[in-house]
This record gives C-alpha cells, sequence and structure tokens, in this order.
C-alpha cells in the first residue's frame, strides 16, 4: 500500500473530489478514484468523503493507493490494417480510438493484445511485458503509422534512430482558424503542465521539441496542415498547434471542451513513416491513406 497526501488549494475550489484525484494523480482515471472514495481509502481531512463531495480549498486529502497487480498483456484477435511487415518489423494502420499499450483503465482490447496475436508472441522484450514491441506511441484518437520490433535488436536500432531522428513521422492535421503564413516551425520546449497532471504544455523547463508544419488547404475557419516530427514528445503537435493559438479540431484535451460530431476524436492522422531497416540498412519510407473521417471532413469542407 502506498499513501498519498495532497493539498487542495484555492484553485480546487467547487471541484468534485474524484476529478480532484484523478487531475493529480498520474494514470488514475476518475472512475477508479470514485472506487477508491467508495472503499474509504480516500480522507478529507481525516474523514471519509463521497465521491461526489465538492471541495473548498484548503482540505488535506489522503490517498491509500493499492499495491499494483502483476499484469501481462495478453493476446487478443483484434483486426489489424498491416502496411509493412517482415521478420523484423511490423508497421500498422492504428484506427482512432484503439489504444497503444495496456495501461490503467484500459487493461485489454489495445494495440498490443492485437500484435501478440497477429505475431504470435515474436515481439521485442524491451519495453516490458506490457509493451512488448512498442517503439514509439501515438495518442489513443490519433490514427495512422506506428512501428513495432519483432525482436530486441531491432527495437534497439529504432529506438536509437527516434533518440537520433532519421525515423521521420509526418502527420497531417485538420486545425482550427487561418494560419497567417503557409508554413513555419514550432521550437518550443515542452514538459508537464503545471496546473493539470495530465496534460503536456509549452514550459521553459520543459524537452526541446520542434514541429514544422505547412499548409495544404484553407477553409472558413479551418485549416488543412501537414506536420513534421523532429522530436517526438507527448502530445507534441497537439501541444505546439495549440501554443500557435490553431488546436487540432476535435481536440477536446488542448482545444474545444466538446467533440466533433463525425469524428472519434482529434483530427490528426499519421500519413507518413520512414526508417532505416534494422538489418538490411536500407530506407524503408511508407504512407498510407487519411482516415475515413478525416477524409469524409475534407469532402464535407470542400463542397462548402
Amino acid at each position: 500500500m502506498e499513501r498519498t497526501a495532497l493539498t487542495a488549494g484555492p484553485e480546487a475550489a467547487g471541484e468534485r473530489l474524484d476529478s480532484f484525484l484523478a487531475a493529480r494523480l498520474p494514470g488514475l482515471t476518475r472512475s477508479a478514484a470514485a472506487r477508491l472514495i467508495e472503499t474509504g481509502q480516500v480522507l478529507v481531512d481525516g474523514k471519509p468523503a463521497r465521491k461526489s463531495a465538492k471541495l473548498a480549498g484548503g482540505e488535506t486529502v489522503e490517498v491509500t493507493l493499492p499495491d499494483p497487480e502483476p499484469a501481462d498483456a495478453l493476446p487478443q484477435d483484434i483486426p489489424l490494417d498491416v502496411v509493412y511487415e517482415d521478420n523484423d518489423v511490423i508497421v500498422v494502420n492504428k484506427p482512432s480510438g484503439l489504444v497503444v499499450h495496456p495501461a490503467p483503465g484500459h487493461p485489454d482490447g489495445t494495440l498490443v493484445n492485437a500484435l501478440l496475436h497477429h505475431c504470435g508472441g515474436s515481439l521485442s522484450g524491451v519495453g516490458g511485458e506490457l509493451r512488448p514491441g512498442i517503439v514509439h506511441r501515438i495518442d489513443r484518437d490519433t490514427s495512422g503509422l506506428i512501428i513495432a520490433a519483432k525482436n530486441d535488436a531491432a527495437h534497439q536500432a529504432l529506438a536509437a534512430q527516434l533518440a537520433d531522428h532519421t525515423l521521420a513521422r509526418t502527420y497531417e492535421a485538420v486545425v482550427v482558424g487561418a494560419l497567417r503564413e503557409d508554413g513555419g516551425t514550432v521550437d518550443a520546449p515542452i514538459g508537464r503542465c503545471p496546473s493539470d497532471r495530465k496534460k503536456m504544455a509549452v514550459v521553459p523547463n520543459g524537452k526541446r521539441a520542434v514541429t514544422h508544419w505547412e499548409v495544404l488547404e484553407r477553409f472558413p475557419g479551418l485549416t488543412h496542415v501537414r506536420c513534421r516530427l523532429e522530436t517526438g514528445r507527448t502530445h507534441q503537435i497537439r501541444v505546439h498547434m495549440a501554443h500557435l493559438g490553431h488546436p487540432i479540431y476535435g481536440d477536446t484535451v488542448y482545444g474545444g471542451k466538446k467533440p466533433v460530431p463525425g469524428l472519434t476524436g482529434q483530427c490528426l492522422h499519421a500519413v507518413g513513416l520512414r526508417f532505416v531497416h534494422p538489418r538490411t540498412g536500407e530506407t524503408v519510407e511508407l504512407s498510407c491513406p487519411l482516415s475515413g473521417e478525416f477524409q469524409a471532413l475534407l469532402e464535407k469542407l470542400r463542397r462548402k
């Protein structure tokens, strides 16, 4: 058991207790926080409380977190759109809504579970038992190309390419508003948001993050762009475009609060991937079409 004490600052006044905990304890979902409250594992100023209780600000919130249960990712027969595959690597066109690997709140039904079934257990172990084969991630509600390694040597080689930026990733997105220029570069450090630990933000002490972008099409109130990652920070494109004042269309975390009808998540798709093959040394360059939702949105915008 791990016991954690949090202080509810003035900014927490009026916030539900379960929301307060989920926002301040990394990896804890609101539903998991509610279960902790209901089982008496949460005390507010030394007393049990209801999950719907609202804080006034200034309270001490004590949380007893249970020890994590050992878990292994298990194979599951989930359809995959395989773009490239050989004995060393596999590249998949991930649909929006599919989580990459098991995590709190998503114990199964992930890309890892699907890869274990498809590859027959032949995935690298560098990422650990819950992330076999996973070299890099894309967000649950982002679609497009993601590469996984089938053995440790391939994984280490691809990870090195991520580190020195020779593994190149290209995205397309629809952003809110009209970008003034036709292209540019965002060079702004990214780290945890000081006011919300579940979000990332441009912060002075963050890690260097560089995104190159160019306009592909312009529509009233929206712009279709291509983005190339020079670095690969968590939520990088989403944070950088929001930093420019043009968040990704449909992004309820860094943009509008309401989902966009017809979109599973944010309108962001990994269209291109280039890497040096870990065994042959040859350059492999891959692309995939935009998701059906993305294409439907563009067609609708073009008809206006």
